[in-house]
């Protein structure tokens, strides 16, 4: 989470400014002050946001037909019409975490006067995880409706 942060002693690091909310926390026996801006908690939680969702939008993207990481990337970024975006290097990790999984299953396409390309399709397993992680979102975005009115666009 993008935090800024004083020491106890008071000093002020040079990216310090005044605090919009701040919180002490016992880190390894040392106090800790963070204090932060609420336009940076937007974009950290934007970023934990990214992070719980992207197994569903890398399934999602894997659902018609086999894609390979960086087109999984690029397809994301244009469907939410810049809203998300991933670095693409950020991708393989959790392809290759649902590729352990059974989720995915990928396989190397070499093409003359190209770079190879690593090409995933969901398995049977994986349509099954996409249809429950829609479920899940579904009544996540249904309860944050009730509670704070939210309404699709």
């Amino acid at each position: 989470m993008l935090l800024f942060y004083r020491r106890r002693s008071g000093e002020r690091t040079p990216w310090s400014f005044d605090v919009a909310f701040h919180t002490t926390l016992d880190i390894r026996n040392r106090q800790v002050q963070y204090m932060g801006n609420p336009y940076m908690v937007i974009r950290a939680f934007s970023k934990e946001l990214k992070k719980g969702s992207a197994d569903l939008l890398i399934l999602a993207q894997l659902e018609d037909r086999e894609r390979h990481g960086y087109e999984i990337g690029r397809l994301i970024e244009q469907r939410s019409q810049g809203a998300l975006s991933y670095h693409i290097a950020s991708l393989y990790p959790t392809l290759y975490r649902l590729e352990d999984e059974g989720f995915v299953e990928g396989r190397w396409v070499e093409e003359s006067g190209k770079r190879r390309r690593r090409y995933y399709k969901l398995t049977r397993e994986g349509r099954k995880r996409l249809a429950s992680e829609r479920s899940v979102w579904q009544n996540f975005f249904l309860a944050l409706d009730r509670i704070a009115g939210l309404k699709q666009s």
